[in-house]
């Protein structure tokens, strides 16, 4: 009998070891056919090249600059440094791009330990090796000095973060090196500007794809809330864990994407554990990073119905109706051309016809490599003098991406103000802006 008994229990021992391996076998197999356009290798080497190509060039046109360098260097690196290929720098690198011939020549001076690597990224015409207890700055002057540059532009700039990645240092060392010739150093502020603020077709298609999913996994998020039981806070963990499904990272501060919000306006703000409940208008802001390069930002708004409605409010429609209107009203108007704040000034009309509360964001922002990049500002609409906010005055130009609100605002029996704030995403063509995905047309109602 003990024997059958150990025989029995070796038996449903192999049985459980089998139906474990069935189990990770099912489980690696369904991983494996998961469908994830962000998986895989990163199109950013390639289209890297092509923006160093084809828009550097006519940035630095754009800019009257003749010569670009950015001083590249280990643990405190240029925040441009990963658009001319300098992001693996450990000692100090000079990258110069300066005029040649007819064209644009990439020249680097890099220290001799990460050359060959470097000149194996095929990105840059020339790398020239610096030895050991040599100075690539030094050597870049000296080249400097062999050129007829007019302008040499450099990451110095009181307007721009990312334009001003050269520390004190770094420019009282280049200073000394060109001697006489630091009287023709500027910043880079308006060419970088330039370069960054057009994106390529393929860029925009990879933002297309993010930009789909940010909007689609809202849509999801809003059909697990159970009134009266579910929380700011848990819809915000529900699209936390669907960017961690998909390997994607935040568009913004981790602690603030997404805002889940059911109550008055928050702002730029966390999500909390309100709990949310009939009557409550939703507002969710959501963003990701994909490919650890572009980003998106989207928000969905939606209704909480109450025990016998089957639509929204009057009111509550009034308002949603006024923020997709707004939005329609800002795509037309953004063509090539057009300044920023113009296209905020004819939402702003709208909202002044609507009767909406004063909202105190901007129409707009350009969105890119990060959520506000660089670009025109779609503000200022309301301003005495719109030329006070040098970005509001920058016209729109073809490749530019623009996340933008459709606003309705009113004030609560309690207290405070509700913004709709319905956000898309258009990319500017010869022919206007259309948007990158389909937008919001009607409130999302929630039973």
């Amino acid at each position: 009998m003990k024997h059958l008994f150990n025989a029995l229990k070796s038996f449903l021992f192999v049985l459980f070891i089998l139906f474990s391996l069935s189990s990770c076998q099912e489980k690696i197999s369904t991983k494996s056919n998961f469908e994830n356009p962000f998986a895989g290798p990163s199109p950013w080497p390639e289209i890297r090249k092509e923006r160093l190509q084809k828009l550097l060039p006519q940035a630095m046109e754009a800019a009257s600059v003749d010569a670009w360098a950015i001083i590249c260097r280990e643990n405190n690196n240029d925040p441009i440094a990963h658009h001319v290929g300098g992001e693996n720098a450990g000692g100090t690198a000079v990258f110069l791009f300066h005029k040649s011939g007819n064209g644009i020549k990439s020249t680097v001076f890099s220290p001799v330990g990460e050359a060959t690597a470097l000149a194996d990224l095929k990105i840059h015409d020339e790398v020239i090796p610096v030895e050991r207890g040599a100075s690539a700055i030094y050597q870049a002057a000296a080249f400097i000095k062999t050129q007829n540059f007019s302008t040499i532009a450099v990451n110095s700039s009181a307007e721009n973060e990312l334009a001003d990645g050269l520390s004190y240092t770094q420019r009282k060392a280049l200073e000394e090196a060109l001697g006489e010739q630091a009287g023709k150093l500027i910043s880079s502020d308006e060419l970088v500007y330039e370069f960054l603020a057009i994106k390529l077709p393929a860029e925009v298609e990879i933002m297309t794809q993010a930009a789909q999913f940010t909007s689609d996994w809202q849509y999801e998020a809003y059909a697990e809330i159970i009134p009266g039981k579910s929380t700011d806070a848990d819809i915000a963990k529900f699209l936390k864990k669907k960017m961690e499904q998909y390997d994607v990272t935040d568009a913004w501060s981790p602690d603030q994407n997404p805002n889940v919000n059911s109550g008055p306006d928050r702002g730029h703000s966390h999500a909390t554990d309100k709990v949310i409940i009939p009557g409550d208008v939703i507002q969710i802001d959501f963003g990701i990073r994909v490919f650890d390069m572009w980003v998106s930002d989207i928000q969905r708004f939606a209704y909480v119905l109450r025990d016998g409605e089957t639509q929204a409010p009057d009111s509550v429609q009034f308002y949603f109706d006024s923020s997709i209107g707004g939005n329609r009203i800002a795509l037309d108007a953004m063509k090539p051309g057009v300044l920023g704040y113009q296209v905020d000034k004819a939402q702003r009309d709208w909202m002044a016809e609507r009767g909406s509360e004063y909202v105190m964001w901007s129409t707009g922002h350009p969105v890119g490599y990060v959520a506000h990049d660089i670009g025109p500002n779609l503000g200022g609409g309301m301003l005495e003098n719109p030329a006070s906010r040098p970005a509001a005055v920058k016209p729109l130009k073809v490749g530019m991406l623009f996340a933008f609100d459709g606003f309705h605002a009113w004030n609560l029996p309690n207290g405070g103000t509700k913004t709709m704030s319905v956000e898309e995403t258009a990319v500017v063509t010869s022919d206007g802006a259309r948007y990158l995905i389909e937008p919001q047309k009607e409130l999302i109602l929630i039973k």
